[in-house]
């Protein structure tokens, strides 16, 4: 339960201030100005961060609620699908979030190259890289 407490005040603050930018964007003077795909992507991102903070506290929320824990596997097994899943939607999240900007300040031709890059690094060092460390190979 620590490692996994540990593994949320990493994750958590960044679904929280992803979030509370994402929450600002749509009352900015601009933001009417930007075109519908834009639009669809900022959306998205929205969502996805949204998503993530839900997942990533929601076993907070529940240990504080099904106090005392009876069953701490079965709770750990549920907490962390919720922390797997709070992981895989930051990850659009972010991805999208890269995207939004830096199309905003460089074109989209940029962002979706800096889009990729990140989409890449993040799937190569939270995804690909610990099934490869479990598998007994190295990263």
């Amino acid at each position: 339960m620590t490692d996994m407490l540990g593994e949320l005040r990493v994750l958590l603050p960044t679904a929280q201030l992803l979030s509370a930018f994402l929450i600002t964007v749509p009352f900015t003077a601009g933001f009417g100005a930007i075109i519908a795909s834009e639009k669809r992507v900022f959306l998205a991102t929205f969502l996805f961060s949204i998503a993530s903070l839900v997942l990533l506290s929601g076993p907070a929320v529940q240990h504080r609620l099904i106090r005392p824990l009876i069953n701490r596997a079965r709770f750990k097994h549920l907490a962390t699908l919720q922390i797997v899943l709070g992981a895989a939607t930051l990850t659009f999240a972010l991805v999208l979030a890269t995207q939004l900007v830096l199309s905003s300040v460089l074109g989209h031709t940029i962002g979706n190259i800096a889009a990729a890059a990140v989409a890449v690094l993040i799937v190569m060092l939270w995804w690909v890289c610990p099934k490869l460390w479990r598998a007994g190979g190295h990263c």
